[in-house]
């Protein structure tokens, strides 16, 4: 093991005063938490980015949090498989997920939130039945994570979370997406935490994508509800495909195929409902939330 580092007077006061201050903020911190200002929710979303709070021991933030206590928090942490040394900052997804459920469930225990994942094949409406019905009740919206690059009016954590190749590729092998896929040569992804955070907040989640996606989300989370929208006709759905002027005869005898794939795939979802008006499609799929 090599010697420390040797520092200047100067470096040395200039560390003390950053000490000094990092426990200054953990104890007003931990003053709130005691008060119930602070949720931990509300820690853990400050150690992303807050140094002093990222550093701060679990056992420390668990010891504050109200009718907990020492006992406690060293049995929790066991529970949990977290080392008494650790810090937030060193929490796993699956660690901050379980300490969120532990102490926020059961302020929503009567009201969990509803995942609805809304598929079919294309030109059935998706789009159309997916947006009235957030306007129709408050549905919380997902913001995907993709490798695209943004168009100009495009906003950063509101119509898409832009990351990097190498970003999205971790976060594939940290297991952090409900689902992705990979489109005309970009990756799209539904981040997993976000949305289990919305629903032990006790909101409703509509979740609009491909079937191959609505599987994968059914195997990260078994409780979400899958519906499947089918055409009223198959002649209505060729008619719809057939009527993008924007595509070739090429592209649309491909979709044709396609569709007829994706329509065997509704034996797989919990919910099949037929697009035959949209107000109807729409009152139903509210109503699978009251359920």
């Amino acid at each position: 093991m090599g010697l420390p580092p040797q520092l200047t007077p100067d470096q040395r006061h200039q560390a003390l005063l950053k000490a000094a201050g990092s426990r200054k903020r953990r104890a007003e911190v931990k003053a709130k938490i005691k008060t119930g200002e602070f949720s931990i929710d509300k820690i853990l979303e400050l150690a992303k980015e807050d140094e002093a709070v990222a550093k701060m021991r679990v056992r420390e933030l668990l010891e504050s949090l109200s009718g907990v206590g020492k006992v406690r928090a060293q049995s929790l942490m066991e529970r949990l498989n977290i080392s008494s040394s650790r810090r937030i900052q060193g929490l796993g997804r699956l660690q901050i997920g379980q300490l969120r459920e532990e102490f926020m469930k059961s302020e929503h225990a009567n009201s969990p939130g509803t995942l609805i994942v809304l598929s079919g094949p294309g030109g059935v409406g998706k789009s159309t039945v997916a947006q009235k019905v957030r306007e129709a009740s408050d549905f919380w919206v997902s913001v995907s994570a993709t490798t695209r690059k943004p168009r100009n009016n495009e906003i950063e954590g509101h119509d898409y979370y832009f990351v990097s190749d190498e970003e999205f590729s971790r976060m594939i092998n940290a297991d952090e997406f409900l689902e992705w896929a990979e489109f005309a040569g970009n990756r799209y992804g539904t981040p997993q935490e976000q949305v289990e955070h919305a629903l032990l907040l006790g909101k409703n989640v509509l979740l609009e994508i491909e079937i191959e996606g609505a599987k994968q989300v059914k195997a990260h989370l078994p409780q979400s509800i899958l519906v499947f929208l089918e055409p009223p006709t198959w002649e209505e759905l060729v008619a719809r495909l057939e009527g993008r002027g924007t595509d070739s005869p090429e592209r649309r005898a491909e979709r044709l195929e396609l569709a007829q794939e994706e329509l065997a795939a509704a034996a797989f979802f919990d919910v099949v409902l037929i697009n035959d008006q949209v107000e109807s499609v729409v009152k139903k799929l509210v109503e699978l939330t009251h359920n």
